[in-house]
């Protein structure tokens, strides 16, 4: 079959629906920096779990649920939506779903009794949080030439980062670290710290907004829902019976299976290792969040240009030995010094290793089922995203150390990289 960015000329679009595009970048990184990285995953393993080891286990058992349920949905969701033309309406549906359950989190008092609704709060936000990415990443090789992908997903992810520093800095400075908090809220009930679920779900709806005033969408084919559930269905077995005409991109797909699973699962316990094995407070944690995401930042913007210079692939391995570098040296170090140094220095390679994944997807996918295969690829790194934090769950449990559990996860890197050495590149190999 011939390579999808042979097949697909773009139409022509301003900067301005680009950048609105890739602000959807910066108004998501919210729940993920702000609920699932830092602020309230180590606020509830040291506030609401009855233990920070209970709280590892039971975020992680959580993030593994939803992680399932993405995996089953993505790859149907995106061949229906693929029917039906527009992927505006479906991102939309998932943008609210993240923001209602973001808002909630307010209700997660310090106390055993919110566990419960903190668990069903943050796996609803990470399923709509999850399932919004495949209708947003979809409409990315249809606003700029395949050679320009790169730098386009890596200005998404670059700003992805910067928002996430910008409201981590105003979540630590604006209500966790002032001695007498805005709005009257109560730090003995801990609303100073609950108030990131609001202010996150407020930053993720406003800054969303722009995607849907002025990015270009696909023309709608006027089917019915029934139609296009049939169709797309029928389209999805088509895929698989195929399989062997789309054996490059799902080489990259069981690749990234892997890496993005250590990639996902280190997003997820970042905060909680650094609470509980170097005994930061939430505040700390949130300082060295805002480190990170300078880091990340920087390294996605630049990884942006390096993609398009060297190729994707290329890009994604170079990424992949700086994770693994680094994330052993942070769970062989008991040093808090070094944590911070090689911690930040880990930001540096997760920025390019995500948004060359996003802009090789791109190149890979056939015209016309470009939802369906970035479908499949939230599946690719939700599908055994479960075995993850599962795995770390269970050995913080076996084993009664963070270390030991959270060391597991550069096998998912070294894995990745092997995998990733038979894909071949269609711009560059």
């Amino acid at each position: 079959m011939t390579p999808s960015f042979q097949q697909r000329e773009p139409r022509p679009v301003g900067r301005r629906a680009q950048i609105s595009w890739a602000l959807y970048d910066w108004a998501g990184n919210a729940f993920a920096t702000v609920i699932l990285s830092f602020v309230f995953s180590a606020y509830f393993t040291r506030a609401v779990a009855e233990t920070p080891e209970a709280g590892t286990s039971l975020w992680g058992t959580t993030i593994a649920i939803a992680s399932i349920a993405v995996a089953l949905m993505a790859p149907i969701a995106g061949a229906v939506a693929d029917q039906g033309g527009p992927a505006k309406p479906w991102l939309a549906m998932c943008t609210v779903l993240c923001v209602g359950a973001t808002a909630g989190l307010w209700f997660v008092e310090p106390a055993a009794s919110a566990v419960l609704l903190a668990l069903i709060l943050v796996g609803i936000g990470q399923f709509g949080f999850e399932m919004s990415f495949v209708f947003y990443n979809s409409m990315l090789p249809r606003l700029v030439p395949s050679h320009q992908m790169g730098r386009l997903s890596g200005w998404g992810w670059g700003l992805g980062y910067i928002g996430g520093l910008v409201i981590l800095s105003v979540a630590l400075f604006g209500f966790i670290r002032v001695e007498t908090p805005p709005l009257g809220l109560d730090k003995d009930t801990a609303e100073h710290v609950r108030i990131v679920g609001p202010l996150a779900a407020c930053w993720f709806a406003v800054f969303a907004l722009p995607l849907f005033l002025w990015t270009p969408d696909r023309a709608a084919t006027r089917q019915s829902p029934g139609t296009m559930l049939r169709q797309g269905v029928r389209q999805l077995v088509q895929t698989f019976r195929r399989i062997r005409s789309h054996a490059n991109t799902f080489r990259f797909l069981i690749a990234r299976l892997f890496y993005y699973d250590g990639l996902n699962t280190m997003f997820v316990f970042g905060g909680v290792y650094a609470a509980g094995t170097f005994d930061m407070d939430v505040a700390t944690v949130t300082l060295f969040g805002i480190a990170l995401n300078v880091a990340a930042g920087l390294g996605a913007a630049v990884g942006g240009w390096v993609d398009d210079w060297i190729g994707p692939k290329r890009t994604i391995l170079a990424s992949l030995v700086g994770l693994l570098a680094c994330g052993t040296i942070l769970v062989i170090t008991d040093q808090t010094q070094v944590f911070w140094v090689f911690g930040v220095a880990l930001g540096l390679f997760m920025g390019p290793v995500q948004s060359a994944s996003r802009s090789l997807m791109g190149r890979l996918a056939p015209a016309d089922m470009e939802t369906e295969m970035y479908g499949f690829y939230a599946t690719s790194g939700k599908a055994t995203s479960f075995i993850g934090p599962a795995l770390v769950a269970w050995l913080a449990e076996v084993s009664g150390s963070q270390r030991i559990a959270v060391a597991s996860i550069m096998l998912f890197f070294l894995v990745g990289i092997i995998l990733m050495l038979r894909v071949r590149d269609p711009e560059v190999e």
